[in-house]
């Protein structure tokens, strides 16, 4: 269970209500610098953020590292090792070529993830490398279907073989589907809680591993402080 956070105090609220471990989510940390999602947040502004949380709590944290802020893996490696530097113990690297509308292949996405690993494993971390495919945060819910799902669970062989810890696949919420994901793949299987998506103790009997909430928490807090400021300022 990751309910993500974003900064120290938000690690230090989710860690107070019983957390037994922290994850940052890409897009809550961006915009609450004043970025956009999808590596627009600097890379050292990002990491020295992810650093404070570590140094401020006991529990393990994992970094949401979105495409490694580089595409050729000897770059994967060497951010992947400056991202271990700051303490984490979880990076979750994500399939898409950040800034499109496009995935890498599952060749050239087992190189970067192969390249992530030799970061992991000279660390001497032993972190937890989840790796994320975007196909269904790319297509539209109506779109997911027993094809799509062959394509991911594909992928997952893919990932698996190239050094991943586990599978993440966000956007997927259809309970008969995350089902057969679970039983495909050998991986542990990462599911987001978005609108939509099963309860909890479904998720659990379909055989989902790991559950997180990405942005969810923080666009909620943010509508309700619009809210309050708005009744605060026409008062």
């Amino acid at each position: 269970m990751l309910y993500n956070i974003w900064d120290p105090g938000s690690a230090s609220v989710v860690a107070e209500a019983g957390a037994r471990a922290l994850a940052t989510g890409s897009a809550p940390v961006a915009m609450s610098q004043g970025y956009r999602d999808g590596e627009h947040i600097p890379l050292q502004t990002a990491l020295a953020n992810v650093q404070r949380i570590v140094e401020q709590t006991d529990l393990p944290v994992s970094l949401d590292f979105e495409g490694g802020y580089a595409a050729e893996p000897s770059e994967i490696k060497a951010n992947v090792a400056r991202a271990l530097a700051t303490g984490v113990v979880g990076i979750n690297f994500e399939d898409q070529i950040v800034g499109t509308s496009e995935l890498y292949e599952p060749s050239i996405q087992a190189a970067r993830i192969a390249a992530a690993r030799e970061a992991v494993e000279e660390s001497g971390a032993g972190a937890f490398l989840n790796c994320r495919t975007d196909l269904f945060l790319k297509n539209a819910r109506e779109q997911h279907d027993a094809a799509m799902l062959k394509l991911a669970i594909e992928r997952a062989g893919v990932f698996a073989s190239a050094g991943a810890d586990g599978f993440f696949a966000p956007g997927l919420v259809d309970e008969s589907l995350i089902g057969e994901l679970c039983e495909a793949v050998q991986l542990p299987v990462n599911i987001i809680a978005l609108p939509g998506c099963p309860p909890k103790a479904t998720l659990a009997r379909l055989g989902v591993a790991r559950l997180s909430y990405g942005p969810v928490a923080y666009k909620q807090l943010m509508a309700k402080l619009g809210e309050a400021a708005k009744q605060a300022l026409s008062d």
